[in-house]
C-alpha cells in the first residue's frame, strides 16, 4: 500500500502487526465520527489490553506487538480504529522503516501490507486505521507521525493521558532549622516492565522522553475524515480529502488551478506547473507540462506557460478527465518548479485549487504559507483507492529541482 490507499477487508477480524528493526510499542484508538475517543476505554496497549471489539497483542519481545478488530464486534458509534507505533524507550524514527501487516486473525492471511518511508524525528506513528464505510469495513495506510511519542498521539484523539507530577521545589530551611530532608519523588506510572497493578488497568502512560527545548510542538493532528459534502475544503499541510460527494465519488472533469505571486518588490518569477502520473507501483507513466500540453489521449490537458506570476487568478492550470484515465494510473502528483532557478522563499504565496471543470466550482484549496531556499515543491498528490474514488492531499514538500523531469522521484515518494 501507499500512504493515503485502502484495501478492503476480506475478514471480520483483522490483525495488524506493526514490525520494526526496534522494539515497537503498538496501540490502538477506537474513534468516533469527529476523531475523538468516547474515553480512555477506547485507548487500548500494553496497560490496557481489551476494549470494545478491539485488543492488544504483545509479540513478547520474539515478535511484533498487534492489534486485532473483531469488526463485528466494533460498537456502532465507532467510526475507525487507529494503530499506532512508537519506538520503545521514546528514539525518532530516523533510519527505521516500521512494516505493518494486515492478516485474518482467524487464518493468518495477508490482506495488506505497508511500510512508511522517509521518517525523520518523529518518535510515534499512526501507522493505519481501519474504518466503515457504506457498511463495509477498509484499511487505510496513513503514516501520520508525531514528535511528542505516543503520549502525544493519545492526546490529540482525546484520551487523558496522566504525567508524573513535577517534583516539588525544596525550600530554603530557616536559619535556626536543620536542613530538610529532600524531597521523594513521586511514583512512577504503570509500565510494561512493572508488574501490573491490582484491579482494572488504567489508561497511563509512561512519562514521555523530555523534547530538547529548541523543538518546536508537534502541529495539530488533521481532523477525521473529510468530503465534499459541506462545500469548499480548505486544507493544511499533509491533509486529505476524499473527492465524494452524497455518497458518490467525483469521476467527472477537474481542474487543477495553481497561482503564485513574486515576493513584496521582488521581480518577476517565471515559475512552471506540472503533473506527473503514476501507475500503482509508484513508476512515471507520463508527465504533463509546458513543453508537452496533453498526455494520456488528451486525458490530462495543460493550459500552458505563464513567464511572470503576475496578474489575478490561476497562473496555470491542469485538466484532469478523470473517467478518461487508464486504469493503470493511479496516483498524480502535481508540481511547481522555477525554471529560471529563482527559489520559493521569493515567492510571497502560492497555491492549488481543484474544481469541477465543468461548473467552476471551487471544490478544494491549499494555500502554502511558507517557502523555502528551493526551486521545486510538490504541491498536492490525487490517489485512485481501490474503490474508484480518488483523495487529494495537501504536500507542500519543498525539493531541489528546476524541471518536472527532476520530480520524478521526489513525487513517487510522495505517494
Amino acid at each position: 500500500m501507499t500512504p493515503g490507499s485502502n484495501v478492503p477487508l476480506s475478514a471480520q477480524r483483522v490483525t495488524v502487526e506493526v514490525a520494526a528493526p526496534v522494539r515497537l510499542d503498538v496501540s490502538g484508538l477506537l474513534l468516533t465520527s469527529d476523531g475523538k475517543v468516547r474515553s480512555d476505554d477506547d485507548f487500548v496497549f500494553y496497560n490496557q489490553p481489551q476494549g470494545p471489539g478491539v485488543s492488544h497483542r504483545s509479540g513478547g519481545g520474539s515478535g511484533p506487538d498487534a492489534i486485532t478488530v473483531d469488526t463485528g464486534a466494533v460498537p456502532a458509534e465507532i467510526d475507525k480504529i487507529v494503530v499506532t507505533a512508537s519506538i520503545d524507550g521514546g528514539a525518532a524514527f530516523a533510519g527505521t522503516v516500521p512494516t505493518a501487516t494486515v492478516r485474518g486473525a482467524d487464518d493468518g492471511a495477508e490482506i495488506a501490507t505497508f511500510a512508511p518511508t522517509g521518517l525523520g524525528p518523529e518518535t510515534a506513528l499512526v501507522v493505519v486505521e481501519v474504518y466503515r464505510r457504506g457498511g463495509a469495513w477498509k484499511v487505510r495506510a496513513v503514516g501520520q507521525g508525531y514528535a511528542n511519542g505516543l503520549a502525544g498521539i493519545a492526546t490529540d484523539f482525546g484520551v487523558n493521558v496522566e504525567e508524573p507530577a513535577a517534583p516539588a521545589q525544596p525550600q530554603p530551611a530557616a536559619p535556626a532549622q536543620p536542613q530538610a530532608a529532600p524531597p521523594q519523588p513521586p511514583t512512577a506510572p504503570f509500565t510494561p516492565s512493572a508488574p501490573p497493578p491490582s484491579g482494572p488497568p488504567a489508561a497511563h502512560l509512561p512519562p514521555p522522553p523530555a523534547a530538547a527545548p529548541a523543538q518546536p510542538p508537534a502541529p495539530p493532528a488533521a481532523p477525521g475524515r473529510i468530503n465534499l459534502d459541506k462545500g469548499r475544503v480548505n486544507l493544511r499541510k499533509n491533509e486529505t480529502v476524499s473527492l465524494v460527494k452524497g455518497g458518490k465519488p467525483l469521476l467527472t472533469s477537474v481542474r487543477m488551478g495553481l497561482g503564485w505571486e513574486p515576493a513584496f518588490g521582488g521581480r518577476a518569477i517565471d515559475l512552471d506547473a506540472s503533473v506527473i502520473a503514476y501507475g500503482p507501483q509508484r513508476n512515471a507513466i507520463a508527465t504533463c507540462y509546458f513543453g508537452k500540453l496533453q498526455i494520456l489521449n488528451g486525458a490530462i490537458q495543460h493550459s500552458g506557460d505563464n513567464l511572470t506570476g503576475h496578474g489575478s487568478g490561476d497562473d496555470e492550470a491542469i485538466t484532469v478527465h478523470l473517467g478518461g484515465l487508464p486504469p493503470e494510473v493511479t496516483g498524480l502528483v502535481f508540481t511547481v518548479n522555477s525554471y529560471s532557478g529563482q527559489k520559493f522563499n521569493k515567492v510571497a504565496k502560492a497555491y492549488c485549487r481543484l474544481l469541477d471543470a465543468s461548473s467552476g466550482e471551487e471544490l478544494v484549496r491549499f494555500d502554502l504559507t511558507n517557502g523555502e531556499a528551493r526551486t521545486g515543491v510538490l504541491m498536492a498528490k490525487m490517489i485512485k483507492q481501490y474503490s474508484g474514488e480518488w483523495e487529494m492531499t495537501a504536500l507542500g514538500t519543498f525539493v531541489d529541482s528546476r524541471t518536472a523531469r527532476g520530480m520524478q522521484k521526489p513525487g513517487a515518494a510522495a505517494l
